[in-house]
């Protein structure tokens, strides 16, 4: 007969038989009580950290998706969105939220539309002891942050869709004619009915920037527009037509300008669904890291390179990739009266101390003059210059991160090549996606693994297309501007590289230092710390992705202050994606609730989001989960 549980218990017989039973019993316990949604779709342990590995890289094929975008399921895989919880409906125990939602004031310089809190800061602005260096167009963010919510224009409509928007987009989202006045001669923007249309042209486009840009490769062969070159950084844009139609050639463009009196030529170009953002070259650096753009642009972007000692032409020599090219279009290249050549020689002077090299010099059919210089691959010409002047840097010194620093007044050195490397080129596009980054082999104290790269790669490749595309409940054909509150090693956007849209990859200031890795893959991305406002005009994303941003952030400031923020920059009708620990979610998921934004919830770890057109009348408006049941009854 065989022996009995109760006999083996009070015996204590055949030990090895008792051990196995009640370890199988402790594994039956957990598979039966234990909740698989529970386990994180995206692992943290594949997030950038500064642990190192030796594993052998191993690169994937470029990523292939289909097209055109499915319609997601509206009930796979999570709850419902919906305003606010329901009857009987514990919300996960969100906590309450008492908020009195105003509307943002205007001020001297600007409309409460297009507020902007860093750089619409006019107290601030005031104080300043110099306007010389364009300190006046850079960042002076308030304290404490405002907590108010921009209003719509007048008759503001969802955005026309890509890839229409390149072309047109409508009057009352950007109701502006003053460029329209001004650069009427030159084909920038002209008004059509219901809508702005952009032409194609532009102050050094006179035959349109099609045939710019077609001029630029036959000069310059070797710059192979979309293969050798891919990411460009575009100067003083105006409204971004230049890298606009760089888009057919599978180039991607970050451009930029200030906020000055050529009246929202970023927010048209946002609006057109084109990458750009508010910035100026005045004292200090662009929020860029070192050597990563393969090209820079300037068409009369009326900076003074030689000015303050050479600084501003030293900034774009800092993040110039070695071997890259600036191409300059501007009038001292092709115009010989007095001023313009002062200029040119002035400029003669600058880039034979930077060691940069003219390639070419030539003027086009319609006469726009174009000069195109390299930056050196090697330190060789720094050394063997007769003077030291501009002087090279001393790296220790040097911030790793270009936050608030100063512009400098020095030479960074050319990278040395590692033992494994022919130069500091990255492999042509699109093969460079998924290539190796010479950032991870690098020796530094942040190195990152390889091992770790390729894992966030295959991972987002998976749940991009299983996730994202399947069981969440988001339309993706209205999504066109992306960004990534903490963009780790680009994996997200890399597995949307194909969609028609793009991605803005933030590297947040107080994590890990991967952006030069996300430019060595030839996608575009920005330092910035969201304690405070992004430099952005209101209502110029359709969706806003993060993962564990929030519980490092809650350390310096107030979660309430950073989801006021993405409320501004997100589109009406636009979707956040946000992974984060269940307290976080049951923080900010009240805080969107108090904005009517509609939520919910896919495996209790991604909370997504959805803003709608909602504006306050400054009342006071209380949520918990009580007052949510009595107050609304809509479930989207």
């Amino acid at each position: 007969m065989a022996t009995s549980i109760r006999t083996l218990l009070s015996e204590r017989r055949h030990p090895f038989l008792l051990a196995f039973f009640l370890l199988s019993l402790l594994i039956l316990l957990l598979l039966l009580f234990s909740d698989a949604s529970s386990y994180l779709p995206f692992p943290r342990d594949v997030l950038p950290s500064s642990s190192s590995s030796s594993a052998r890289f191993l690169p994937s094929p470029p990523i292939s998706l289909p097209n055109p975008c499915p319609n997601p399921s509206s009930d796979a895989g999570g709850e419902p969105l919906q305003e606010a919880a329901a009857d009987g409906d514990d919300d996960g125990g969100s906590e309450g939220v008492a908020v009195r939602w105003e509307i943002c004031r205007g001020g001297k310089t600007f409309q409460a539309v297009e507020y902007i809190p860093c750089l619409d800061n006019w107290k601030a602005i005031k104080k300043l002891k110099s306007r010389r260096h364009m300190e006046h167009r850079e960042r002076h963010c308030p304290k404490p942050s405002p907590r108010c919510v921009v209003p719509l224009p007048r008759g503001y409509k969802i955005p026309v869709p890509w890839p229409k928007s390149r072309d047109m987009i409508w009057y009352d989202n950007v109701p502006h004619t003053k460029l329209i006045e001004y650069k009427k001669d030159q084909n920038w923007v002209r008004k059509s009915a219901d809508y702005l249309v952009f032409p194609g042209g532009g102050t050094q486009f006179k035959e349109g920037v099609s045939s710019y840009i077609e001029f630029i490769e036959q000069i310059l062969p070797i710059v192979s527009w979309g293969r050798r070159t891919r990411v460009i950084l575009d100067v003083g844009c105006g409204v971004a037509s230049f890298g606009g139609y760089l888009l057919d050639k599978d180039v991607i463009t970050m451009s930029f300008a200030p906020k000055d009196e050529h009246e929202a030529q970023i927010q048209f170009a946002l609006e057109r669904g084109i990458p750009a953002f508010l910035s100026v070259i005045g004292t200090q650096r662009l929020a860029f890291p070192d050597n990563v753009f393969d090209l820079i642009h300037c068409a009369r972007c009326r900076v003074h390179w030689d000015g303050d000692g050479g600084k501003p032409l030293m900034e774009l020599n800092r993040i110039l990739r070695p071997g890259g090219f600036f191409v300059w279009s501007a009038t001292p290249v092709y115009r010989d009266d007095g001023r313009d050549q002062a200029v040119w020689n002035a400029m003669v002077a600058l880039t034979n101390s930077i060691c940069w090299k003219t390639v070419v010099k030539s003027t086009d059919a319609s006469g726009i003059g174009v000069v195109i210089y390299q930056k050196p691959v090697t330190n060789t010409c720094y050394e063997e210059r007769k003077e030291n002047n501009p002087p090279l840097c001393i790296e220790k010194n040097r911030p790793s991160i270009s936050w608030y620093v100063p512009l400098d007044s020095c030479l960074p050195r050319i990278p040395v090549l590692s033992s494994d490397q022919q130069d500091n080129w990255p492999t042509f596009w699109p093969d460079r996606l998924n290539s190796k980054s010479s950032s991870l082999s690098e020796e530094q104290s942040n190195k990152y693994a390889e091992e770790k790269f390729i894992v966030d790669m295959k991972l987002w490749e998976k749940l991009v297309t299983e996730v994202c595309f399947h069981d969440l409940a988001i339309n993706w054909s209205n999504i066109r501007n992306v960004m990534d509150m903490n963009a780790g090693f680009g994996g997200f956007a890399a597995a949307l590289v194909n969609w028609p849209l793009w991605v803005m990859n933030v590297v947040p200031i107080d994590g890990p230092d991967t952006l030069h890795i996300i430019f060595d893959r030839g996608l575009i991305g920005i330092y910035h710390d969201w304690c405070e406002s992004f430099d952005t005009y209101p209502r110029t994303y359709d969706m806003l992705r993060s993962t564990f941003l929030f519980e490092n952030l809650t350390e310096r400031c107030d979660i309430l202050d950073v989801v006021v923020e993405m409320d501004r920059i997100l589109r009406p009708g636009g979707w956040v994606f946000i992974q984060d620990t269940t307290e976080m979610i049951k923080k900010m998921r009240p805080i969107l609730h108090s904005l009517h934004w509609v939520t919910s919830l896919y495996k209790q770890h991604i909370l997504v989001g959805k803003k709608g057109f909602w504006h306050p009348d400054s009342e006071l408006i209380f949520l918990d989960r009580v007052s949510r049941r009595s107050q609304y009854h809509t479930s989207i």
